[in-house]
Parts: C-alpha cells; sequence; structure tokens
C-alpha cells in the first residue's frame, strides 16, 4: 500500500474514513435504537460522533430529521476523501474501491474468504 500512495496520505484517510464509517454506524444503529439506549455500541457511536454534530451544527439544514443528521456530516467525509484528496494530490481518477482503508478491509476479506469462492 505504500508503494502506490505516501504513509501520510494512508494515515489522513484512515482516520477520515474511520470517522465517516462511525457516522454511518450511528446512522445504522439508530434505525433500531435511540440515541440514550443503554447498549454499549450506540453509547460509543453517540459518545463518538456528537462533538462532530455539534461542529457541523452550522451547517447542518434545519429541515434535516435528527436521525439523518449522522448521515448527513459523514457525506462530507466522503466528499473529501473522493474528491478532495485526490485533487490535492495530483490524480485524475482514483478508481472504484481506491480508498486505502476500504481497499485494505477488501484484500483482507480476500484473503479470508477467497478460496470459498473459487
Amino acid at each position: 500500500m505504500t508503494q502506490v500512495f505516501p504513509l501520510w496520505v494512508i494515515a489522513i484517510d484512515y482516520v477520515l474514513g474511520v470517522v465517516m464509517w462511525t457516522l454511518i454506524g450511528r446512522f445504522g444503529m439508530r434505525i433500531f435504537l435511540p440515541d440514550d439506549s443503554k447498549f454499549f455500541f450506540m453509547r460509543f457511536f453517540v459518545r463518538a460522533t456528537d462533538p462532530l454534530i455539534r461542529l457541523f451544527r452550522p451547517i447542518t439544514p434545519a429541515f434535516l430529521v435528527a436521525p439523518l443528521v449522522p448521515l448527513y456530516i459523514a457525506w462530507f467525509f466522503f466528499m473529501v476523501r473522493f474528491y478532495l484528496m485526490p485533487w490535492l494530490l495530483g490524480y485524475t481518477v482514483m478508481g472504484m474501491l481506491s480508498f486505502p482503508l476500504e481497499g485494505e478491509i477488501a484484500r483482507s476479506l480476500q484473503q479470508m474468504f477467497g478460496k470459498f469462492f473459487r
């Protein structure tokens, strides 16, 4: 992976990716549980993402229902990872599944389960 991207790019993408997926996780958990649930995963998602939700409050539309706010903020992180990062690095197109975090996960899954689908 470090042959394709510099280490600092991978580190930034991993951080942005973890934040994005945590926000998506909160949205997904919110489908089944309220924000004040005692379930430890839900408490983690709420605690980890509340500061971001407060930070993005000035640019969050008022008409957006509360359960969709984490997904809306995750969209910003996706846009930075998909458009801004490649542009800053000078790439014209990075391609599908070229995010270092998701690419590493996909390779790991392929190594674990690839022998079952040959």
